[in-house]
């Protein structure tokens, strides 16, 4: 398979329609794309704004809700029965609960974990076998990319279900939930959103990849290792450092308090269920939020690495956008932290030429794992293929876009830091 010319059939409609309107613009003249610049004069980019805005909106005819991931509603053929008296009443009752109408699909996933992971975590305890806990570490590694990023829209936008009668759970199913995935009481929330989101991948963002050089093993090493074993410490630090002493305090009770649930479950419970439901979870969940920070943040512009366009990239990938709530847009994301996750292609098509004008990068057929592991690797010439070109990306060599990528992941100088940052 060749990334620069596979299309994954696999690809959700928005992401195809993104795919095809970059496809296009890089097929079309240098002289008309100069001359056509700014002008937003292009009519079949206005087409496919339309189309996706109508499959967002509930009170259009081609609205089209997301039940589940594995296939599109389209593609789903049920006896008329089944559809009538199953799907539909349960689209409809979903649609009731879930707080933004097209997110059918964490009603679905909500209730997957309720009928899987709970059930199976609390057989572990009262009957262990090994065979069981291994089979249930995998199920919740399986299932964890796509809770993380549920979660990640809960955080955002303080819940998923509909305030009025579910608030209650909305509230509570983390607390049940988040240790069996392996995430602490709260750490995303206060992380992500109260650290992350305010930094911005700058200086002072503890997970920053400035400082590191972003094709190098040690520092890769360093950057997860940092995360591992001092972020218990260093988040509550660094809110006292802010002046945000409540945030502290809260952030440190809630980390702390998740280490000391899974001490007590271990020493007091069951030792061998703990690892399998809570510990192995947690130490996997960890490696992971870093190797997808480090691919979210790898490539950061020398000139403006300020820029939310240039300091992030954005994914046309099956893994990311079907399975991850669109996680691929990572620049979409980080220009409105707010924006649903379903609003991100139309955003980004909104947007296209800011895009192409600000160097922004974007890539297809590779997930953020897969371009830490490139980098790792330094496979410049690989993730050139992956690349979709963009503006003056257009005109380059392989060979330019790949030393284009290589410039992107030089680590940056304390003195360049205080300088572009000031």
């Amino acid at each position: 398979m060749d990334p620069a010319t596979y299309i994954n059939p696999y690809l959700t409609l928005p992401d195809r329609l993104v795919l095809d309107s970059l496809l296009k613009d890089g097929q079309t003249p240098p002289q008309k794309r100069r001359s056509s610049a700014g002008t937003h004069a292009d009519p079949d980019a206005d087409a496919t704004i339309g189309k996706l805005e109508a499959l967002n909106d509930p009170e259009h005819a081609d609205f089209v809700p997301t039940v589940w991931f594995f296939w599109d509603l389209k593609d789903v053929k049920l006896h008329p029965l089944l559809d009538k008296w199953v799907l539909q009443p349960y689209i409809k009752t979903a649609r009731s609960i879930v707080r933004v109408d097209t997110d059918v699909v964490m009603l679905t996933h909500l209730l997957l974990y309720f009928a899987t992971s709970i059930p199976s975590a609390i057989y572990l305890f009262r009957n262990f076998h090994w065979v069981h806990g291994v089979l249930h570490w995998l199920m919740q590694s399986w299932y964890v990319g796509t809770y993380t990023l549920m979660m990640h829209q809960h955080i955002h936008m303080g819940g998923i279900l509909k305030k009025r009668f579910w608030w209650w759970f909305d509230l509570l199913f983390p607390y049940i939930t988040d240790p069996l995935m392996g995430h602490t009481w709260n750490s995303y929330y206060y992380h992500h959103v109260k650290h992350h989101h305010v930094e911005g991948n700058g200086p002072e963002d503890l997970s920053s990849t400035i400082r590191y050089q972003r094709d190098s093993l040690a520092d890769f090493a360093c950057y997860v290792g940092r995360f591992y074993f001092f972020v218990w410490l260093e988040l509550p630090t660094y809110f006292l450092r802010k002046g945000k002493v409540y945030f502290a305090l809260k952030a440190a009770f809630w980390e702390i308090g998740s280490y000391l649930m899974m001490y007590l479950m271990w020493n007091y419970v069951s030792w061998r269920a703990t690892l399998f439901v809570f510990v192995l979870p947690f130490l996997q969940l960890r490696v992971g939020l870093m190797v997808g920070n480090w691919g979210q943040h790898a490539f950061v512009d020398e000139t403006d690495p300020n820029s939310d366009f240039r300091s992030s990239i954005t994914l046309i990938d099956v893994a990311s956008n079907r399975f991850c709530y669109n996680d691929g847009y990572h620049t979409s994301h980080h220009l409105n932290p707010r924006r649903h996750w379903r609003d991100h292609p139309v955003a980004f098509l909104r947007q296209k030429d800011r895009y192409a004008v600000e160097h922004a990068l974007v890539f297809r057929n590779i997930d953020y794992i897969m371009i830490t592991v490139c980098l790792m690797r330094k496979d410049y010439r690989y993730l050139a293929k992956c690349l979709v070109p963009m503006g003056d990306q257009i005109g380059m060599t392989h060979d330019e876009l790949a030393e284009m990528l290589r410039r992107k992941t030089r680590r940056f100088s304390e003195e360049e830091i205080k300088r572009k940052f000031s």
